[in-house]
């Protein structure tokens, strides 16, 4: 490494913000009828996640990340349309199994957003307009 290299690596600090993502917010309208499908379509069973504070949802995942159902009445939550949809997916699931997936959600009466693409994920919406990603 040339000197001007060195010179900038030593001058970056620290910092205190770490690398690492502890949990994603999920915008719901009615948090009890959001953590039923979450827990429908994950598998998780609804006495173990309970509501918080009258707007929370913290779901148990597997990994250190988790997901947490938020009407989030701080963002456009107490307004009649409630806080936004995420409309770009903005994170993933993932699948071992792709086609049979996509048919679970697809049994389960879930809205498709896409079909399977490049034999590698394929988006579906939750019933409160998030787009969600899954992939192989």
């Amino acid at each position: 490494m040339n000197e001007q290299a060195q010179s900038i690596v030593n001058s970056i600090e620290k910092s205190p913000v770490k690398n690492l993502i502890s949990s994603v917010f999920i915008p719901v309208h009615d948090i009890e009828k959001a953590r039923s499908w979450y827990c429908h379509v994950l598998g998780l069973q609804e006495a173990d996640h309970p509501i918080m504070n009258d707007h929370l949802c913290p779901l148990t995942m597997q990994g250190s990340t988790g997901i947490i159902l938020d009407t989030m009445p701080m963002w456009g939550g107490l307004e009649p349309e409630g806080a936004p949809p995420i409309t770009t997916p903005a994170f993933m699931f993932i699948t071992d199994e792709l086609l049979a997936s996509f048919h679970y959600m697809k049994d389960l009466g879930v809205e498709i957003v896409t079909e399977i693409q490049d034999q590698q994920w394929f988006v579906v919406k939750d019933p409160d307009g998030n787009k969600l990603m899954i992939c192989k």
